[in-house]
């Protein structure tokens, strides 16, 4: 059972966090409203790297964002936080490949493997969060400023990026969920428990010596041979 839930989280951490690095280079975090446009022959999308403008006729236009320090403060945040997330589930897949009850890894005991993997466990959990964070701030922010009439401007809403990046956390919470639940304590061997020595008293053997009958004819009284 133990093996089993190990392979599943596994699975579904590798699949998140694919899932995740498609999501932190879309760009499609956010979509332009056709509320206010009279047309629909013109679409604006934006990611957390570039900004995007299609055409009906299929053409598609993308330009980063020049300056660092010009973009607002959720954007530079959510972008280290997918970065950071990316990372950590990078580590996290490898500690939990190397942990998992299937795989022979020199003379690792079967305790250290269920340390790693459940380091592994709680690392796609970080890493789910991380993500999960960073989506949810963004898409926060889009929200705010669709409703806010002070905005002006250009109005977006939520893009296909932000679904991706939902659907990433949520497979590396329950991956790393279900690594955690495959935890499970060995009870360590005592020396004694581990080596056996069977004590067998020998059976009595020929002497290594007998003693001579004493007679008139023996030179001493004791002779040994």
């Amino acid at each position: 059972m133990a093996v089993a839930l190990q392979v599943v989280g596994v699975v579904l951490g590798l699949v998140g966090w694919c899932v995740q690095s498609s999501c932190t280079s879309s760009n499609r975090w956010r979509v332009r409203s056709q509320v206010d446009s009279v047309t629909s022959s013109q679409w604006m999308f934006e990611g957390l790297w570039m900004s995007c403008v299609s055409s009906a006729l299929g053409s598609t236009q993308c330009s980063r964002f020049k300056s660092l320090l010009a973009l607002p403060v959720h954007i530079q945040v959510c972008r280290g936080l997918m970065v950071g997330s990316l990372l950590v589930g990078l580590v996290s897949l490898v500690l939990s490949v190397l942990g998992l009850r299937c795989t022979h890894l020199g003379r690792v005991s079967l305790q250290t493997k269920n340390t790693l993997t459940l380091t592994g466990g709680a690392l796609f959990f970080l890493s789910g969060a991380l993500g999960l964070v960073a989506v949810s701030w963004y898409a926060s922010r889009v929200v705010q400023e669709f409703y806010d009439p002070y905005s002006g401007g250009v109005r977006f809403e939520l893009g296909a990026g932000l679904y991706q990046g939902w659907a990433a956390s949520c497979l590396c919470l329950l991956g790393g969920a279900l690594l955690c639940c495959s935890y499970r304590k060995e009870e360590e061997q005592h020396p004694t428990q581990r080596f056996s020595y069977k004590y067998r008293t020998q059976s009595p053997g020929l002497p290594i010596y007998s003693l001579t009958p004493v007679g008139p004819d023996t030179s001493c009284s004791k002779a040994y041979v």
